[in-house]
């Protein structure tokens, strides 16, 4: 890698676009609005790094965003899997149709997130806080949901195949057409949702 990974990391690495920086260390990296479109980052450490209104629309599997400030940042149909969030912040962000299988999202406030059409097969979402967001068409797959907060938020579409919704609260939640089958629902709360959807939710 013949990057400068200093500049970089002080925000004076020019145009990213393209670039390969797979492995880097990019700890507390000022990269607030860059150009990280396409930019390959797999396998990034990008913990504590500004990344404010960025254009992530590239690959950054299994990157470590742990502590990072995304807020208002483009992620849209990217590559994400296998990612680390731990108390990042992603207030504003745009999630729609990113790739999140096997990412760990737990206990990290999503509320009013756009995360139509995302691919959450298998994700950690154990805790979280997706209140007002927007799952339509999400897979959620396997994924954990356990003690998730979701009261208004609109899942319609989506798919739960499998999913622990355990402790759950789904209060008011849009839920039409959602495919339930083997979601472990236990515990949840599912007030507000019509009897029809909750007879189909139901075994």
């Amino acid at each position: 890698m013949n990057h400068d990974l200093a500049a970089i990391r002080q925000g004076r690495g020019g145009d990213l676009a393209h670039l390969d920086l797979s492995g880097a260390n990019l700890e507390g990296a000022k990269l607030a609005e860059a150009d990280l479109s396409q930019t390959t980052l797999k396998g990034v450490n990008l913990t504590g790094a500004d990344l404010r209104g960025a254009n992530l629309r590239g690959s950054l599997r299994g990157a470590d965003l742990t502590g990072a400030d995304l807020q208002g940042a483009d992620c849209r149909n990217a590559d994400l899997r296998a990612t680390l969030w731990r108390e990042a912040n992603v207030t504003q962000i745009s999630l729609a149709g990113a790739f999140l299988a096997g990412a760990s999202l737990a206990k990290l406030d999503l509320s009013e997130v756009d995360l139509r059409g995302a691919d959450l097969r298998g994700a950690d979402l154990s805790g979280s806080i997706l209140a007002h967001g927007d799952l339509s068409n999400a897979n959620l797959s396997g994924a954990d949901l356990s003690g998730a907060s979701l009261e208004e938020a609109n899942l319609s579409g989506a798919i739960l195949r499998g999913a622990n919704l355990y402790g759950a609260n789904l209060l008011c939640a849009r839920v039409e057409g959602v495919q339930w089958e083997g979601a472990q629902l236990e515990r949840t709360c599912l007030e507000g949702t019509p009897l029809a959807l909750l007879q189909q939710a139901l075994p």
